[in-house]
């Protein structure tokens, strides 16, 4: 048996795997177009993409919207056949205007975290956009599902579940995170895929569950759907490739971390993130960096009391000045040793998936 395509509605993805979306600026039109014209999902981050315009200092909401769009247009005139997504976090101050332009755009799909994403349905309404919450617990998957069926008479096109491994802000306290308890990716996607049941038998309808968070080789893909996930999201992987948008210096990052480097960070957003350490990362464990400029990017951030301005941090780092930057990244970075172009990443995932399956006589 070789991987299935993921059915997102009346989509059909060739390749089952959506690319993370991964802000500030690492996952842009480049990115996004190359890995939908390789059959996959590409996804832009919305988080903050208009850093580069001239006006974003003074007009952070205009300067994002406008920046989206146009990137938007730039990706799928890059891949004008292939299945683009857009990742908007909830916890941004822009986030319906965000989820609009989308619409506006004929985005393929709109995938949704970083808080409940409640009136999504409502904002698509009437298009052919699909939509998908990232949740990192069954409880979670039921909640917005119940939520959206009773609301909207709508069941959630797919369910990205987020494990612990994952990169960048994580779905877990740290508490949670240090509890020799913590679920691992595998059982959370079991507990998903019993908790969406009841709302399948009823709608007559697969939600596909995508497991993300830690996957990292063509063999992870194969084990999890041998556990009944429909495709996987793969972000630190697409980081060390040649189209991704990130700086020279922000790849190279991910090639020569070492396992040892990676580490948990605090965060302005309240709930921890996994990043590699640098220079940054241990300044931060001696005292807080003001905040000498704020551009309201999220709702739960208190300049006068955040650790640091997150923004500020990645935009550093997407640029290029990784010492005075955060980096996120997964838990499996260090593996990385070489930067390879999107082609050849989804040739070996594949290859390695599909002979995952066949050996085990799937």
């Amino acid at each position: 048996m070789n991987l299935s395509p993921l059915k997102l509605g009346d989509l059909i993805v060739k390749i089952p795997i959506i690319q993370g979306g991964m802000g500030v600026g690492v996952s842009g039109a480049s990115l996004a177009a190359a890995v939908a014209n390789e059959g996959a999902v590409g996804v832009i981050s919305s988080v903050q993409i208009g850093y580069r315009e001239d006006d974003f200092d003074i007009n952070p909401k205009e300067a994002n919207i406008r920046a989206l769009v146009n990137e938007i247009k730039k990706a799928r005139s890059l891949s004008p056949n292939g299945i683009l997504g857009v990742n908007i976090m909830v916890a941004t101050s822009n986030y319906k205007e965000a989820v609009l332009a989308c619409v506006k755009e004929k985005v393929d799909v709109i995938i949704s975290g970083a808080g409940l994403p409640s009136n999504l349905p409502e904002l698509v309404k009437n298009s052919c956009t699909k939509i998908i919450p990232i949740v990192s617990s069954g409880k979670a998957a039921a909640t917005i599902t119940k939520m959206w069926t009773k609301k909207y008479d709508y069941i959630p096109d797919a369910v990205i579940v987020e494990g612990p491994e994952a990169g960048g802000h994580l779905g877990f306290s740290a508490e949670d995170l240090s509890s020799p308890t913590l679920p691992s990716l595998k059982e959370i996607v079991t507990d998903v895929l019993e908790s969406i049941k009841p709302y399948e038998e009823t709608f007559n309808r697969k939600i596909p569950v995508i497991a993300a968070g830690g996957i990292f080789t063509g063999s992870d893909i194969g084990e999890f759907i041998m556990l009944g996930a429909s495709g996987v999201q793969m972000g630190t992987r697409f980081v060390a490739t040649e189209e991704c948008d990130a700086h020279i210096n922000f790849k190279m990052a991910y090639v020569n971390a070492k396992k040892e480097d990676v580490q948990l960070v605090k965060s302005p957003v309240g709930l921890p993130g996994r990043a590699i350490r640098n220079k940054f990362v241990e300044s931060l464990e001696n005292s807080n960096i003001p905040v000498s400029r704020c551009w309201n990017c999220l709702k739960p951030c208190n300049p006068a009391s955040t650790p640091y301005c997150i923004s500020l941090a990645l935009i550093n780092s997407v640029k290029g000045d990784v010492d005075h930057g955060l980096i996120f990244s997964g838990s499996n970075v260090y593996k990385i040793d070489k930067i390879v172009t999107v082609k050849e990443l989804i040739d070996e995932l594949v290859a390695d998936a599909n002979k995952y399956l066949a050996d085990k006589n799937i």
